[in-house]
């Protein structure tokens, strides 16, 4: 098995050997700390690319942005509206497959016209764990994945985004507003205006790691496992449940199991 350093010098090797790229940058721990490493080793040749849409939340956005900024690497924003990608707002097991595959053709595309070789994504070995029909995707349009060829596991790219220096290495995992709906519930530009208040008003009451799930007239929050006593309190329970209902959410409940990455594919896996 490849110690930490080789997976490291593995990874320059592989930016090195592509020559100029577009980075997918969402702002998350793991894209960043590729757009890092690629800038760093490739100067201008590396072009940070983030798809707007009403399913990235504007926190991500404006936390992407800055994030480009300190690091004074050139920064394209194009739109990518997934809700217009055919069988997307159906939302089929599928959805993430149709919405990658859109926006990773777009993506090729305005690499082309600015003569950068390659677009580069920034899974790692442990997103094999998680239903991800998006990488289906990025295998048939030839997209590189640095991190998962270099061999590097989520422990590894907060290692190294922590040697780096980069903000960002603490952050908690952010995934796009779609993974708040059970599969089969109509997706509109509405149900993820009000999924991300319902989250950004609990971040700003302090919660660090959270979600709210979406059920219809549910919203199913889930926080991390020492977050849940702050949540239960009779004061923060009474504040959170008043600013739900307000945005039209009928029932509000805690999920006792806390925060998980991915819970809404339990039920294709029988969970």
């Amino acid at each position: 098995m490849a110690t930490y350093i080789q997976k490291k010098r593995k990874l320059e090797r592989i930016i090195d050997g592509l020559g100029s790229v577009a980075v997918a940058f969402s702002g998350g721990v793991d894209s960043s700390l590729l757009l890092a490493v690629c800038h760093q080793r490739l100067g201008d040749k590396c072009l940070a690319a983030t798809a707007t849409s009403t399913t990235y939340p504007s926190r991500e956005l404006k936390e992407a942005k800055a994030f480009a900024k300190r690091l004074k690497c050139r920064h394209l924003l194009f739109r990518s509206e997934e809700l217009e990608v055919k069988g997307f707002s159906d939302n089929s097991p599928l959805r993430c497959y149709y919405c990658k595959r859109a926006l990773l053709e777009k993506l090729k595309k305005l690499a082309a016209r600015r003569r950068l070789a390659d677009v580069v994504t920034a899974e790692n070995l442990d997103d094999r764990g998680d239903y991800r029909p998006g990488m289906r995707a990025e295998k048939e349009l030839g997209i590189r994945r640095p991190l998962f060829e270099a061999g590097f596991t989520k422990n590894d790219v907060r290692r190294l985004a922590r040697q780096m220096k980069l903000q960002v290495w603490s952050k908690p995992a952010s995934a796009c507003l779609t993974s708040r709906f059970p599969y089969g519930i109509k997706l509109t530009a509405a149900k993820f205006r009000r999924v991300e208040k319902a989250e950004d008003y609990l971040l700003g009451l302090g919660f660090r790691q959270l979600r709210v799930r979406d059920h219809g007239g549910l919203a199913r929050i889930e926080v991390s496992p020492g977050e849940i006593g702050k949540l239960a309190t009779a004061r923060t329970r009474a504040k959170v449940e008043h600013y739900l209902r307000k945005l039209g959410f009928k029932f509000i409940c805690l999920d006792l199991k806390g925060f998980e990455s991915g819970s809404m594919n339990r039920t294709l896996k029988g969970k």
